[in-house]
């Protein structure tokens, strides 16, 4: 081989290791070029997470702020409406309600303690030439006067109340003797007497007072004020700015029978002439006859007074009760959306807040639905969309809503389905509900670790479900009011007693599906048992289709 030919192939060796260098610096160049498209890939896709997290989180956080505001303004709402019914528009004093729950809590108190409470209900003299001469302002300036004037005339731990119209109560909270009260009846009548300048003009009040005495006098709130409204009457028949009381209780105690009001002054008249004597009989017979008819009226209207009150007491408790059940939530969603908005708050943070929000949010709308299906009670508003069905499956429904509550308490149920027919025409849903709250409402009053036992029995015509736990029972006098709206379980915590809403559900929706329900206890400490009883329905056959 030539010198020239090595040469040519030496020459296009190099020429070749330079086209390879070439290409393989192109590569390495695309290759660089690729890295920094993926790193600029990755930069944006990070950018567009944390805009995207950011954006989220805004709107969370304005969704927060919102539920906030709007949990805020029903609690207000509620706030606003529970001192409406506590507190009299005009004078700012209790109403009767109010007054009658604190006088149940005095005598409570002094029936531990063994003291007395005293009850003045005072009437304000001549306050009608007072409206009818000066005008219904001057009136209302009156009353608020009067009210001040009496509360000056106690204690801090005592109360005034405006009873109705230009009456007042008076409680006071703890006495050592009846006759404290009598002190504290002239001190009010010394207070009302006092010139005062009401818009032009000067007046001095005065006023007619009856008392009665814990526990001689009654061992109720009704008792007490009926009692000493009648020794009121008693007092103004002797003539304005006295007192009288409800008995004589206070000769035992020493006070100077002086000081009380006079009695009624009597006269006796000769014989009627004997033409006289008949008709004088027959007008006796007929004021007997009246006096009947308007002693029963006035029963009756006590009774319906006192049924009305109660219920008002109820449903003043049972504002405060929603209130406070709401105002849970709130707080947890107001923590939340504070964490947030805290600028170190990172993604994890924000998704834990976010499912508190979430969970909050949920538990209020429950909260919700249940003031709605408490509007329903009563009214005929519930609407079944009936069909025919096992009861074994919405009692598994019911259970597997309930099974988280009674795992937290670590208590064991216990279900016991007999064999036969558990076919009901009901609607599944309302049906699924009225198991949950009765699984709800014994788990709340079973004790952790306890047992509850849930029971189904077929019979020929009709299905029946008990639900029976141990634990917080039902006291006698409450068990025939246990169905009733806003009901509230005075024995369990403010946190567990729910709205006194969900018995008062199932007791309409199983008497809409033509059932009955029935609770019974031994006490108090003994446990409860409901029993539900639905008409039975034939199943469906199913017909198979030919083979």
């Amino acid at each position: 081989m030539s010198e020239d030919s090595e040469d040519a192939k030496a020459a296009a060796a190099r020429r070749s290791l330079a086209l390879l260098n070439a290409q393989a610096d192109a590569v390495r160049a695309e290759l660089a070029g690729l890295r920094r498209d993926l790193a600029k890939a990755k930069d944006e896709l990070s950018g567009l997470r944390s805009s995207q997290l950011l954006e989220v989180s805004t709107e969370l956080v304005q969704a927060a702020v919102h539920a906030d505001s709007v949990a805020q303004t029903a609690v207000s709402s509620l706030d606003e409406l529970a001192r409406s019914t506590q507190y009299d528009e005009l004078t700012g004093a209790p109403t009767r309600a109010l007054m009658f729950d604190r006088l149940e809590t005095a005598i409570a108190m002094a029936g531990r303690r063994a003291t007395r409470v005293g009850v003045i209900f005072l009437d304000l003299d001549y306050f009608k030439q007072i409206n009818d001469s000066l005008g219904h302002t001057v009136g209302d300036r009156v009353l608020q006067l009067a009210t001040r004037r009496l509360e000056a005339s106690v204690r801090e731990s005592d109360s005034v109340s405006r009873h109705g119209g230009d009456e007042f109560v008076v409680l006071l909270a703890e006495m050592a003797k009846a006759s404290d009260a009598a002190a504290v009846a002239q001190k009010i009548l010394d207070s009302l007497a006092a010139p005062a300048q009401v818009g032009a003009h000067t007046l001095s009040l005065s006023g007619s007072l009856g008392i009665s005495v814990y526990p001689e006098d009654g061992a109720d709130p009704m008792t007490l004020i009926d009692c000493a409204d009648a020794a009121m009457y008693r007092a103004k028949k002797a003539g304005p700015g006295r007192y009288a009381f409800c008995s004589e209780i206070v000769e035992k105690d020493g006070l100077d029978p002086e000081l009380r009001a006079p009695a009624e002054a009597t006269s006796h008249a000769g014989k009627r002439p004997d033409s006289a004597l008949a008709e004088h009989e027959a007008r006796l017979r007929e004021l007997l006859e009246a006096n009947k008819h308007l002693v029963s009226a006035a029963q009756s209207a006590q009774k319906l007074q006192a049924s009305a009150e109660n219920a008002h007491h109820r449903q003043i408790n049972f504002v405060a009760m929603a209130a406070h059940a709401l105002r849970t939530p709130l707080s947890a969603i107001r923590l939340a959306a504070a964490t947030l908005r805290h600028p170190k708050a990172d993604h994890t943070v924000r998704a834990a807040q976010s499912a508190v929000i979430q969970r909050q949010t949920a538990h209020m709308a429950r909260l919700i639905d249940d003031l709605i299906d408490g509007s329903r009670v009563g009214a005929g508003e519930f609407r079944l969309q009936r069909s025919t069905l096992d009861l074994r499956l919405i009692v598994a429904e019911a259970v597997d809503a309930c099974r988280h509550a009674i795992d937290a308490k670590r208590q064991r149920l216990r279900v016991e389905l007999a064999p036969g027919p558990t076919a009901v025409h009901g609607d599944p849903e309302r049906l699924t509900q009225v198991f949950s709250n009765l699984l709800n409402n014994a788990s709340r009053r079973t004790p952790q670790h306890g047992d509850i036992v849930l029971a189904m029995v077929a019979g020929a015509d009709q299905v029946a479900i008990s639900v029976a736990h141990e634990g917080v029972g039902i006291a006698p006098e409450a068990l025939p009011h246990i169905f009733d709206l806003f009901t509230l379980d005075t024995n369990m915590p403010l946190d567990e007693s729910g709205l006194g809403i969900g018995l008062a559900v199932v007791h309409e929706l199983i008497t809409a599906h033509g059932g009955s329900v029935t609770a019974s206890s031994d006490g108090d400490d003994r446990g409860t048992e409901f029993v539900v009883r639905l008409p039975s329905a034939p199943m469906p056959v199913q017909v198979s289709a030919p083979g």
